[in-house]
């Protein structure tokens, strides 16, 4: 019964060299991004010693001290925060796919300028209405995406974290 509860050797080690990864990827961040993950002050520490120690057998010990020290964090906001900076977070490929989504209403529906503009009374409707029209030239045309991609960061600028865009076209 006491064996069920405790996890084997492998995969206590399998656990440990996950913190040691964790705790490689912290060496490598900026100074900013490394004061923006909460992180206790030894375990802060601990990685900017890392981050000046160059003998390869130094930084070996070090990781393996780093990844002692991540035993007693909880691993899982370090790794949601590396996950956003890396660009995919869960959240983050919603919101990209969601955009993707209303792009593609607005160039195969005239219909969806005015959901979105309804959704966002602020927008500029005519340069929005522009863009789609220069997307969907292009597109006829078989030209480069520029206005496509234009559109895009248009609609990103629109549908901000703060002010979520409903998913339907308002129909």
């Amino acid at each position: 019964m006491q064996d069920e509860e405790k996890p084997s050797k492998s995969a206590r080690k399998r656990v440990m060299h996950e913190l040691q990864t964790l705790g490689e990827r912290l060496i490598g961040l900026n100074p900013e991004q490394l004061a923006a993950v909460a992180l206790p002050e030894s375990l802060h520490d601990a990685v900017e010693q890392a981050r000046r120690i160059t003998k390869h057998e130094a930084r070996r010990r070090q990781l393996q001290y780093i990844g002692r020290l991540m035993r007693a964090v909880d691993p899982e906001p370090i790794r949601e925060k590396l996950k956003a900076w890396d660009g995919v977070s869960t959240e983050e490929a919603a919101r990209v796919h969601r955009i993707e989504r209303w792009r593609e209403k607005l160039i195969e529906d005239d219909g969806a300028i005015g959901a979105l503009v309804r959704a966002h009374p602020g927008i500029d409707a005519q340069r929005l209405r522009a863009l789609v029209r220069n997307a969907r030239e292009e597109r006829n045309a078989g030209r480069p995406p520029r206005a496509f991609r234009e559109l895009f960061r248009a609609l990103r600028d629109i549908i901000a974290d703060l002010q979520p865009v409903p998913d339907d076209d308002g129909e």
